[in-house]
């Protein structure tokens, strides 16, 4: 028999070994080892931009093995992950908070410090992964790395300005004046690209200046993770210096043939052809891929090539601010501005063509046809002396554009100046002058070859004052300075002295600026026309058509 003692004792140790149990069974280690944990929610602290998605797998690694991992395709939205799950792999986890190292594979890529906490109460954690957009605004971004991808740069030689590379959105890139240039890159070369929205990859249009000079367009790619950038600048060795010496149709044979030299054999059988008529006539006033043109394309050509060709068409249209070569380049631009905003690949500088109609010689006969969707040069050479400069066709849409802070209005001198000679007219010339026909287009476009009207209308020009005379020549002028300048003098003097026997014709209103505005020159030799169009790729706006011929020289006066 148990005493009384016995049994106190007895009672009071399993009172004591109850309450240690039950003790134990509410409390909850702070550490614990398990297979896995996985986390429902594991959010970007940062701003992706909205419904894009990753192309990768991240793994985030942190110390005790353990990795964050998430699968491939999930959607971004701007508040964070859509249906993400992060699986802790298998360790020693610490209730709490910490923070691990961690990178993130695929489009867009980042890598940074996350921070994590872990309650093992409720087997849950939350993540928190600040991920780069691939869209952002910054304040402005250094590429350590901008590199020269031609090798026709001289070794060696430096340049004497500044670059700056504009692109949609306002953005620059600019390098220091006397960067040293080398076969394969820019020593030293910093570009900054300013506050702006930047995206990851693109093209651009730039323009340096110095020595040497170039344009043209290059690549950009942009990584947010690592903010870097890559940039691709062709950069050209300028006018050949061989040819120099030369001046007048001996500079453009000179410059011709160094063209030639830069091209393989293939190139030059696509480039000359035999000069006649049929070859000669084939311009238009339409995009190149909607009308097929002879010769070899621009945008063919590599860096060495373009720069040969641009030399030629340069000695060709000469150095008249605005005009000539300055209005070929602005018109390519406008190009180049239709194909970033609409106008699809048919447009851009790279779509124009040159051709060589006979042989570059300083004797025989030769054409060298510049043409495109909105510029048509045609200079036709017969024993070293220019005989025909027309049909010259230039227009541009739209009428003006700023890029960069830069205005572009490359047709609008022709305008202004037709406008100052009919603001000259007194009430009863307008009268005379204005015709009742309207004009959708130019009368003599593409393919209206030799169909000069036989009676000439309007207002004859022996009735102005010296005054209006002058206002009409710089009129003529704005077409005759797209030559070189000793051709474009020997022009406008045949036209000078054929001014009285001229006559001025126009419709529509007589500020040029609305559609269907027309103008016309008409005389024994000279022929100008100027109509305000609709706009194509900018149908609310309009847009100009002009061209210049010549009643006996268009060609050469070569008919058929």
């Amino acid at each position: 028999m148990i005493g009384k003692k016995n049994v106190l004792s007895f009672l009071f140790g399993l009172c004591v070994l109850f309450i240690v149990s039950c003790k134990t069974d509410t409390e909850t280690s702070t550490t614990a080892s398990i297979s896995g944990i996985t986390c429902s929610s594991a959010t970007f602290s940062g701003t992706p931009v909205l419904s894009t998605t990753f192309s990768g797998t991240a793994t985030v690694p942190y110390s005790g093995g353990n990795s964050l991992n998430y699968t491939a395709g999930e959607a971004i939205a701007s508040t964070g992950v859509t249906g993400l799950t992060a699986t802790l792999q298998a360790g020693t986890l610490s209730e709490g908070s910490g923070s691990f190292t961690y990178t993130i594979t695929g489009t867009p890529t980042s890598s940074g410090t996350a921070s994590f906490e872990i309650s093992f109460g409720e087997q849950s954690c939350t993540l928190n992964l600040p991920v780069a957009s691939a869209a952002a605004s910054v304040s402005a971004l250094t590429c350590s790395s901008a590199i020269f991808s031609t090798t026709t740069a001289i070794s060696g030689s430096s340049y004497t300005g500044t670059a700056t590379v504009p692109y949609t959105g306002g953005n620059s890139v600019a390098y220091a004046a006397g960067d040293a240039i080398t076969s394969t890159g820019v020593t030293g070369l910093t570009a900054t690209l300013q506050a702006g929205t930047l995206s990851s990859s693109g093209t651009l249009v730039y323009t340096i200046t110095g020595t040497p000079a170039s344009s043209g367009t290059a690549s950009f790619a942009i990584t947010f993770g690592g903010q870097s950038c890559s940039l691709s600048l062709s950069v050209g060795e300028g006018t050949t210096s061989s040819c120099d010496s030369e001046s007048g149709v001996a500079k453009i044979v000179c410059l011709a043939e160094a063209f030639k030299a830069t091209l393989s054999s293939s190139q030059i059988s696509t480039l000359q052809l035999a000069y006649t008529f049929t070859n000669a006539k084939k311009w238009s006033n339409l995009p190149a891929g909607m009308s097929a043109r002879n010769g070899i394309k621009l945008g063919s050509l590599n860096s060495t090539q373009l720069t040969a060709a641009k030399a030629l068409i340069k000695a060709m249209t000469g150095t008249v601010s605005n005009e000539g070569y300055d209005e070929v380049q602005q018109v390519w631009l406008a190009d180049d501005y239709l194909y970033a905003n609409g106008g699809g690949s048919d447009y851009g500088s790279g779509n124009y063509y040159i051709a060589f109609l006979g042989t570059p010689s300083m004797t025989g006969t030769f054409e060298i046809l510049e043409t495109g969707h909105h510029k048509t040069v045609a200079n036709t050479y017969v024993n070293g002396v220019l005989v025909g400069a027309t049909p010259h066709f230039e227009a541009v849409e739209p009428i003006s554009w700023t890029s960069s802070g830069t205005t572009y209005a490359p047709i609008s001198q022709e305008r202004d100046t037709f406008v100052s000679f009919l603001n000259s007219l007194s009430s009863t010339q307008l009268s005379s002058a204005k015709s009742s026909s309207t004009f959708s287009d130019l009368v003599l476009v593409p393919g209206k070859e030799w169909q000069f009207p036989s009676t000439r209308s309007g207002m004859q020009c022996s009735g102005l004052s010296s005054s209006q005379k002058s206002a009409l020549l710089e009129v003529i002028k704005t077409y005759t300075n797209d030559i070189d300048e000793t051709d474009a003098a020997a022009f406008l003097n045949l036209y000078t002295n054929e001014l009285d026997d001229t006559y001025v014709l126009y419709s529509g209103t007589t500020a040029m600026t609305t559609k269907f505005d027309y103008f016309r020159i008409d005389g024994p030799h000279v022929w100008i026309e100027f109509v305000v169009a609709g706009g194509v790729i900018f149908q609310n706006q309009t847009h100009i058509h002009s061209i210049w011929r010549d009643r006996s020289t268009d060609y050469a006066g070569t008919k058929n």
